[in-house]
């Protein structure tokens, strides 16, 4: 794994938390995007060398409306950017981690992407990254 690709947040309302993590960070965010496949809508922020994705369920069946419903607002995940999402994901399986998508999937921002289970991982959801290339679109 390269770095910290970026923190996800779930929240009920991204156009109220638009405007809250604004005011946080002293500047608006820089991309909307929805990801029907997860049924989510997100809103990206950028402060420093740091990402902050912003995600609101768009059905009541995604997974972050159902987050949202078990635990409240909050940190939902931590994505790691990868070089490789293939090799990686061969990699954690073969070291003992649940993957929950073993072929990634197109995610938002130009990803490629794939989760661990938070059981394996102490609790924490893992998102890994890879950027999608000119040739992948």
């Amino acid at each position: 794994m390269n770095k910290i690709e970026h923190i996800g947040i779930a929240v009920k309302d991204l156009e109220v938390s638009n405007t809250l993590f604004a005011s946080l960070f002293g500047k608006p965010h820089y991309k909307v995007e929805e990801v029907p496949s997860e049924g989510v809508k997100t809103s990206f922020f950028k402060t420093g060398p740091n990402k902050i994705e912003l995600l609101q369920a768009t059905n009541p069946t995604s997974s972050i409306a159902k987050f949202i419903a078990k635990k409240g607002e909050g940190i939902h995940h931590i994505a790691f950017a990868v070089t490789d999402i293939k090799a990686e994901i061969s990699r954690l399986k073969k070291e003992g981690f649940t993957v929950l998508n073993e072929t990634p999937k197109k995610g938002a921002d130009n990803k490629w992407v794939a989760f661990l289970h938070p059981k394996t991982t102490n609790g924490v959801l893992i998102e890994l990254c890879q950027e999608i290339t000119a040739s992948e679109k």
